[in-house]
């Protein structure tokens, strides 16, 4: 059992336990108890969330013999057969369309699909990889799709739904799956390490959702990774980001500390201890973009973490509020924007590292550019500035009472003697001599 991947260890034997697809599950079991199962069925969506394992979990309801029913005995032999560890079962064939997609095949499956069930009430076949199906194989399952005899059921599961021609995605009923939540995601994984009984520090959880991207199997395989190579301490933040590749939380809490204070030196040391340190700089850009996007929605939406927009460790989540506060709002939005243009020019760079100073110095110096976001952040800095000075010398700083400041004395103003009557004008020219 514990040589088994985390995710075959774990893999939901009933509807209940699939997670994050509730749009799908629902409807299904629904169907089920009103008997209004379909011939075929074409389960679509990203890897890693569940197709192929509602699709047993779907063989297993309808061959169960208590069924067809949502929820399986989980004793008959269908049921011990479907089984997370069970032997498998003769009336439900798995194909897998990348090696078995021509036109051959699906003559071969037609031919033997008009068999009736060897001990179950229906035989099942479950077409993974579906969209790698050739045209002509499809033409050749289209008479049998369409009017299978009554043991006959159909289940197609693919990533691009869009590549299995119309004529089959007409006959069938399309439940498209999602990505799952982070929120549900990260429950998930932590049930996971606690029935695995090894301690797993709180920040490693998000580190792992946000490695499988959505995919259950994908933040699974990254979870199995973290476990297999646990210490006596468990799985430790710093053991997780160096594993993954991801930067630790505190150089971004420096860099960004650097955007806030226009400290160029110190910006630019921290570029040269992540190239030193054999980070990739693709990496680290993508990261300080999620930090500065986290900052954003704090700085928009002051209880982003009660709703659930920004998932962090609470001592993190601290930090991240001082950072929003010491920026602009504009500041910080054009600090986002940069990050993001200077990603999209990193892909196929030949010098990272020179694409990382010159994102820095973009950052920090808005002055260098006309543009209106930079003008905004430029009169953001200046405010802070202000801001900063009137606290200091106690007269500018609202909400603080300062000082009466004492009054200036302003020297008299000397007002030159007005020229007299008999005094030559300066604008007269030289005396004229008399005519007489």
């Amino acid at each position: 059992m514990s040589s088994l991947a985390l995710y075959r260890r774990y893999r939901p034997e009933t509807f209940a336990e699939v997670i994050g697809q509730e749009h799908v599950t629902e409807p299904l079991q629904q169907a089920l108890r009103n008997n209004r199962v379909n011939h075929a069925y074409l389960f679509s969506g990203p890897r890693g969330c569940g197709k192929t394992t509602s699709a047993r979990i779907l063989a297993r309801c309808l061959n169960c013999e208590q069924g067809p029913t949502p929820s399986p005995c989980g004793e008959c032999r269908s049921c011990r057969d479907l089984a997370r560890n069970g032997p498998g079962s003769i009336d439900v064939i798995e194909i897998d369309a990348a090696s078995h997609g021509g036109v051959d095949d699906a003559r071969e499956l037609r031919e033997k699909a008009f068999f009736g069930p060897a001990s179950s009430r229906y035989k099942i076949y479950i077409v993974d990889e579906a969209h790698m199906v050739t045209s002509a194989g499809f033409n050749a399952l289209l008479k049998v799709v369409e009017e299978p005899p009554e043991h006959l059921k159909f289940i197609f599961a693919t990533t691009e739904p869009e590549k299995v021609i119309g004529t089959i995605r007409s006959r069938t009923h399309h439940y498209p799956f999602r990505l799952v939540p982070p929120g549900t995601l990260r429950d998930h994984l932590a049930e996971v390490c606690e029935r695995e009984s090894i301690p797993v520090a709180d920040a490693v959880l998000p580190l792992a959702v946000r490695a499988g991207a959505g995919s259950v199997r994908d933040a699974m395989s990254v979870m199995d990774q973290l476990l297999a190579g646990a210490g006596p301490e468990g799985v430790t933040y710093a053991m997780a980001t160096a594993l993954l590749g991801y930067t630790d939380s505190a150089l971004l809490d420096e860099v960004v500390a650097a955007f806030a204070g226009g400290d160029g030196a110190r910006a630019f040391e921290i570029v040269d201890r992540v190239i030193e340190g054999g980070h990739d700089p693709r990496r680290f850009v993508t990261d300080l973009l999620e930090r500065l996007r986290d900052l954003v929605i704090i700085a928009a939406v002051p209880e982003a973490v009660e709703k659930g927009l920004v998932e962090a460790p609470a001592e993190v989540v601290e930090a991240m509020q001082e950072q929003a506060r010491a920026f602009g709002p504009a500041e910080l939005s054009r600090a986002a924007d940069v990050v993001n243009a200077g990603l999209t020019e990193m892909r196929g760079a030949t010098s990272p590292r020179l694409q990382l100073e010159l994102i820095c110095a973009r950052v920090l110096l808005p002055a260098a550019y006309g543009d209106e976001r930079s003008v905004q952040a430029r009169l953001d800095r200046l405010e802070r500035g202000a801001a900063f000075a009137g606290t200091a010398s106690g007269t500018a700083a609202p909400g603080v009472s300062a000082m009466p400041a004492a009054p200036v004395q302003t020297p008299p103003v000397q007002t030159p003697p007005a020229p007299s009557a008999s005094a030559p004008s300066a604008s007269a020219g030289p005396a004229q001599p008399s005519a007489s």
